[in-house]
Formats: structure tokens, sequence, C-alpha cells
């Protein structure tokens, strides 16, 4: 079972065989010190020293009488939670707020006061949701507007107000063209401020270096952070999430320096030109600010179940600030990160994921009234036919996303197992360099990949400026031909310039996000995918326009694409391509679709996206079932059981638990009869996270299991607090405590009275869960994922076999998988 790590408990702990000596863990690619406190202190985190009682209290031997510690009388801080990188007791978790909410309803009908109190406990919950929307719409705003002058400052500075990026920039100038609407005085690029002109080939050198360096310095700055400050900052973070909220525990990850540098950095990292994005990290950003703000709420801060429901809504409110989708934010937190999400988390996280879109609107960052910088309107609608087309972008996107995870996760791996793994920094200067000085001269790929998508989503108008609108104007055509939309026209040369730099673009993009996405920065994977999806959409939907505009007599389109209609919108397909990329890479489907939905804002798209995002998953999963987020979490060995992975194989409950038959016997507590000498020797000579409690060690009937911190917490407490307890004294797992009064000894025999007992009933779980030694491992492996458990004991008609722990079942579906079972990370 996993050992724990207790810095205080030194004298009575074991350390397990395979824990590092310098307590070294590499989480998420980075090595980081445990020996240190972190910011987010574990529940009653202080040494153990805090939890005993001065030497001059009268229950520590000083003046009063002595008397049976009961913890459950007196309640001992520290027992009941969990050391890092442990998985939390859900059962137990549940157990405990259903205790306390029976106590406080219960007292609610005695006073006001309680009644009161009664009633702040049941608003707190919709009062937390409420501070994270707004906190998280807030910081998303912040970001959004920070990273688009940063991106900016790359190309040019404006004088009036240096703040000001671009679009801004030139809003005041009423002098500017349509067509040269990003052109004005205010704006200088780097090239007029040193050279005095924008042309020559001197000037455009300057411009190249200046984009550069200021790549390069942005890169820096948040890799060097991230380093110094908080390397949990690094990366996506939804793999982590994901394994947090199947409830393993992983200090720091969601901490207050882990927030402050990762939103500093992801703005660093996105204005540096990198293929990343910020939409996935917002949701650490999200999940960082409700554990925060969980610490204010007692029935959270106390509760590591119930902060769980609050850490899954706070992955949808990531979501809706990330691409202004709330809907989508919720259904993604049910279908992608939540492990368990019941009917009350589904209501707060919609009501958090609206507040958190309110907010963001109120700040509206990107000056259209929108919440997304790519929200388009498309007015044409789509034909059955094209349905072909449709598939055939999902077909590429599910081969995408299998070519993918192969290839980043090879390189990570690479990354982890090679000298390359030492030099974080420097990585992510040379990838920086590389994708600064390839991408500027592609003016796609110099962009942003959020303005990227927005150029391939559009849909051409008659005064768009775009070299992708770059149409030959036919004669008699200078009005629309049905509302908005323009009729097909032949492609011109800038269009077809504009078709070679798309190519070039996407192979770029499919080589260097292999390489980006996981590096000691943040680094989302959302739009990037989006972009190789929408570049490939817009070549076939441009390809499909002119094949239409050509051959209006083929049979596939005699009918409904008649000369001078507007038949196909190339833009859509970009659109699906997007979609079909991002699901084939992460197999999100629902969610997925509904998030593309709140994008465009048109219902009758819903049967092309879902067509691609099937299609796309189907022909992912023939590669590989895992999606980048659980190949991440199988690459770094989180201890997570993925509810999506299915157990077909025939082994029974006998076959994994342990002891083996090799091993030696199971180590066992009896309830009465052991000292406490004996059972601080047990603890010392293991290192297990608990044990049963049985009847005797002839009958192995059994009792119930205690954990091994509780064990140690209340038996160093009750030395404290209790006059006269040693190794001699016995430990009692019974209900009732024996009598205080000695019995008389022998007239002929004097000695001295018996030492007193401790109590430990309170700490033991009367009714742990098992299974018989013959249940199959398919219902096993069911069980633990539905309750979230830590362990269960296998018995055979009622006596104690053995011990099946998570840890064993990972390890078990390792070893059918043909993977390593040790590179899972337990304590």
């Amino acid at each position: 079972m996993d050992s724990y790590r207790s810095g205080s408990l030194d004298a009575l702990h074991h350390p397990s065989e395979d824990e590092d000596d310098d307590e070294m863990v590499d989480i998420a690619g980075a090595t980081l010190d445990f020996s240190c406190t972190d910011d987010v202190p574990p529940l009653g985190s202080g040494g153990y020293e805090d939890y005993s009682v001065p030497r001059h209290s009268p229950l520590n031997g000083g003046p009063g009488p002595s008397r049976l510690v009961d913890p459950l009388e007196d309640p001992v801080p520290g027992v009941g939670t969990y050391e890092d990188f442990n998985t939390i007791d859900w059962v137990r978790e549940k157990s405990k707020d259903r205790d306390r909410h029976r106590e406080i309803t219960s007292k609610s009908r005695q006073s006001t006061v309680a009644l009161l109190h009664s009633v702040s406990d049941a608003f707190s919950g919709w009062l937390l949701m409420l501070l994270v929307g707004l906190m998280s719409g807030a910081l998303a705003g912040g970001i959004d507007i920070s990273s688009h002058w940063l991106t900016d400052l790359k190309e040019g500075v404006c004088l009036s107000d240096f703040w000001f990026n671009h679009e801004h920039c030139c809003w005041t100038y009423n002098q500017t063209t349509f067509l040269e609407r990003d052109k004005c005085p205010q704006w200088r690029s780097w090239a007029q401020l040193i050279t005095g002109t924008t042309q020559g080939a001197f000037a455009y050198t300057v411009n190249y270096m200046m984009f550069i360096f200021w790549a390069l310095l942005f890169a820096f700055l948040a890799v060097i952070l991230v380093r110094a400050f908080a390397p949990y900052a690094c990366g996506s973070g939804i793999p982590e999430i994901k394994t947090i909220l199947s409830g393993f525990i992983i200090r720091g990850y969601l901490g207050k320096w882990t927030l402050l540098v990762k939103t500093l950095t992801l703005v660093l990292a996105v204005s540096s030109g990198l293929s990343l994005g910020k939409e996935g990290p917002l949701v650490h950003v999200a999940c960082c600010c409700a554990n925060i703000l969980c610490h204010l709420f007692t029935k959270y801060r106390k509760n590591e179940a119930k902060r769980r429901e609050v850490l899954s809504a706070a992955a949808a409110v990531g979501v809706s600030v990330a691409f202004g989708a709330p809907i989508g934010g919720v259904l993604f937190s049910l279908e992608e990160v939540s492990y368990y999400f019941p009917l009350k988390t589904l209501w707060r996280s919609f009501f958090a994921a609206l507040v958190a879109a309110f907010t963001l609107r109120s700040i509206n960052p990107f000056g259209n009234s929108r919440l997304v910088l790519f929200y388009v309107e498309f007015h044409a609608p789509w034909h059955l036919l094209e349905l072909g087309p449709f598939i055939l972008l999902g077909i590429f996107g599910g081969l995408w996303g299998a070519l993918f995870i192969r290839a980043n996760i090879a390189w990570c791996r690479r990354r982890k197992c090679t000298r390359l793994g030492r030099y974080p920094i420097l990585e992510v200067l040379v990838v920086t360099g590389g994708t600064a000085l390839l991408s500027f001269p592609n003016s796609y790929t110099r962009m942003s990949g959020a303005e990227l998508i927005s150029e391939l989503f559009n849909d051409c108008s008659l005064l768009d400026s775009s070299q992708l609108c770059s149409y030959k104007q036919l004669p008699n055509t200078t009005e629309p031909s049905s509302g908005n939309s323009l009729a097909d026209r032949p492609a011109g040369e800038g269009l077809y310039s504009a078709l070679w730099q798309l190519a070039l673009a996407l192979l770029f993009k499919m080589m260097v996000t292999v390489v980006t996405f996981g590096m000691k920065v943040p680094s989302g994977l959302f739009i990037p995918s989006m972009a190789v999806g929408a570049i490939a959409g817009r070549l076939l939907g441009v390809g499909m326009e002119q094949l239409a505009y050509y051959n209006h007599d083929w049979i596939i389109f005699k009918g409904w694409c008649s000369p001078g209609a507007d038949c196909i919108t190339p833009g859509l397909y970009a659109m699906v391509g997007a979609a079909a990329c991002l699901g084939g890479v992460t197999r999100m489907t629902v969610s997925l679709v509904v998030i593309m939905f709140e994008l465009t804002g048109g219902l009758e798209y819903i049967v092309p996206l879902m067509a691609a995002t099937m299609t796309s998953k189907w022909v992912a999963d023939a590669f590989g079932r895992e999606g980048i987020y659980e190949a991440h979490i199988r690459l770094n060995g989180y201890p997570f059981l993925e509810p999506k992975e299915e157990f077909d194989h025939s082994s029974l409950a006998v076959d994994v638990m342990r002891p083996r038959r090799a091993d030696p016997a199971l180590a066992v507590l009896t309830q009465e009869g052991m000292t406490v000498g004996e059972v601080e020797s047990l603890v010392e000579s293991t290192h297990y996270s608990g044990f049963p409690v049985v009847v005797s060690h002839e009958s192995q009937r059994l009792v119930g299991f205690v954990l091994r911190r509780d064990l140690l917490i209340s038996i160093d407490n009750a030395r404290q607090r209790q006059e006269g307890v040693v190794g001699a004294s016995l430990v009692l797992f019974t209900e009732n405590a024996p009598s205080q009064d000695p019995p008389t000894p022998p007239a002929t025999t004097p000695g001295p009275a018996p030492p007193p007992a401790v109590r430990l009933r309170s700490i033991l779980d009367l009714s742990p869960f098992t299974v018989t030694d013959h249940t199959p491992m398919d219902i096993t492996v069911d069980i633990f994922r539905k309750l979230g458990l830590r362990q269960c004991l296998v018995t055979h008609n009622g006596r104690l076999l053995g011990i099946i722990t998570k840890k064993d079942i990972l390890k078990h579906m390792a070893q059918i998988s043909n993977r390593d079972p040790d590179s899972i990370l337990f304590n």
C-alpha cells in the first residue's frame, strides 16, 4: 500500500524501498524538492508537536486526574488528513460531510443563531462559485489584453499610448480607409523607429531581428519564472487536474504561487509566438482560483471530496472564459476532466461558468463585444453532398491526432530520459528562436494562433481585404447575390499565393507543435490543434469552391449549385477541420461540438461538426484509445484509473491481492491484546499506509481497517495527553474500555498496577469495502472507479485473506498492457 512521508514522525516512519533519499520527485517533467513546505500546506500540516497538548496541561500528566483518552470525544488534529502524493478516501470524506450536515441540521432547530449558520452553510457553495467566476473572468480578461499587447509589441509600438496594441492604437485615427485600417501614424513599426522607413531589405531585416529578439525575451522570462518560482506552472495542467480530481493529492499544484506565476508566464509564452494556446492553462488558472478561495469556507477547506466538486466546476469556468462557451465548458468538465460529478455540481458549474462569461464580457478584452477573438457567422447553408468532404476532414483529424500523440509522447519521453531534459531553459530558447526564425517570412505563421484561426474562419465579403478573399472580380457582379453572401468566383493570384503559404504553414504547425507541447512553459493544445485543422479545412474548402465553380454541370453539383450562386463556404470547412483535429487529439465529442456551436452561433452546422468529430474519434481510436491528456498521465506515472479504459482480462481478485504466495504474511492488528510497543514495532517495520484489524491472529475474522497516519497521530497524542501510557499499554479497538481499577494482586506476589490502555476504536473504519477471493477483477476495477476506493480487503467465508490497493490495480493493468508497472508514481 502507499506509504506516507511524515517528516514529523521520523521515529516511527520506515521508508519504502522505492523512496529516494533526497525526497525528489519528478512531476510533469519538473523535478521538485518536497522536503520543504509549500504554499498550500496539508490540512493540519503543522509539525507533529503541534498536535500535542502543553506539558503543564492536566491532560498531559500535570495536575488533575488521568483518564482514558478517546479520540472520538477529544478530536485529535491531523487525524483524517492526508500526506502529499496520497489518494483520498472518497467514502470517508463523503461520510464526514454527511455527518457534518446532519449535525448542522439538528442544531438549526434549537436556536436562531444555529438556523442562520445552517442557511449560510447551504449558501456558501453558491457564494464560492460566484467568487470563482468573478476571479477567473477577471484574470482571463487581463491575460487576453496583455497577450495581445505583447504580441503586437514584437512588430511595433504605439507612440501616442504605448500600452495600446495595434488595433486599439488606430481606432482613434479617422483618416484611414477601410482597406488600410491597420495603418495609422500613431503606430510605428520597429523599422520606422530605427531606420525611418518601412521599405527595403534593411527595414525588413530590422523588423525580422526585432521579432526574434522579443520572442526570445518573452520565452526566456517565462521559463526563468517557472523554473525559479513555480515549477508546477509549466505545461497545460489538464492531466494533473484530472489526476487531482480523481482523488490524488499534489500539494502546491493549485497554490497561490502557481496561480501568480502561471498567469504571468502564460501571457509571456503566448506572446513569444510559440505554437501553443492559453485555453488549456486557463483551466489550471481557474482551478487555482477555486482552490485558494476554498480556504475561505470551512466546509471546503476541511473536506477533500467537497473541494474536488468545486474544482470540477472551476474546470468548466476555465473553458468558459477560454472560448466564451459556458455550456461547452460545463460539458467539457463532465466529459473530459471530472471524476465525480453529481447533479449539484452540474448546477453550480453552470452558474460559475455563466458568471465568468459575464465578467469577461464586461471587460470586453477583444473590443468586439464578443467573448472570443474568432467569433464568426456563416450565412450560406450547407448541402447534404458536402458531408463527404466533412468526413474526409474527420479522417484527417483522426490521423493527425493519432500521429501527434505518438510523436509528442516519444519526444517527451526522450526529453525525460536523455540529457535534453537537463537544459529546459536552453530547449525553450532554441525552440522559440527556431519558431520565430521560420515563422516571420510567412504571414500566416507570424500571426498568433487565435488570429490565424479567425482569418481562416472568415466568411469573405465585398470589402474584405484578406488575401484569402482575393478572388477575380467578375463583370456585372458588384452586389451580393443573396443577403450577406457572395457568389462563388474564380480564385485570383493573391488567393493562389495564400494557398501556398497555408500549405507551408500547415507543415510548419504540425512539426513545431510536437516539440513545443510539454516544454517548461505554460502550453495549451487547443489553439495549435484547431489551427492545424482550420488550415487543412480552408485548403479543402477553397478546392471544393473552385471545383464547383468550374464544374457546375457535374452530377454532384447539378441541381444545388447553379452558376452565380454561393455554393461552398470555405470558412465552414475550416471550422469543421478545426473541430476534427481538436477531437482527434483530445477525443472530445459532445463538449467539442457544443463549444464550436457556441463559437459560430449557428444551429444548422451541428450535423457537419458531429460527423467530423465522430469520424475523427473513430479513426484516432483505431490507433489507440488514449487522448493526449491520458497519454501524458501515463507518461508521468500518475495513479489514475481511466474511466474510459475497458478491463477485459479474466483475472480474479485472488490473482491481484497481496500478499502473494511467496510474500510474508499479511500485517494485521488485533482488536485487543496488542501493546503500544508491538503496534509501534509493526508500523516501524513496514511501509504500508494502513492495517486491517482482526479479532485475533488465529481466527482472522475481519473487524475493520485503520490508517497508518491516524494510528501514529493517535498513539503519540495519547502519550502526551494521558499519564502513564508506555510501551506495555494495551491498544484497544473494542467498543467498551476495560475497567480502570487494577485487579487486586495475590497477597504473596505484590506488584505495580498495569499501565492504562489506549482506546482507538474511533479511528477504526468499521465498514471497509470487501470482496471475495473469486470476485472478477473487472467488477473490482469498476468498484474502485465508481467509489474512488484506496483499498479493498479480500475475504473468504468471512476470514481475511489479503488486500487490493489502487496501486495493485494500476500495476496489474500496466502488466496486462505490457507497460512498466514501476513507472506509476506513488509516495
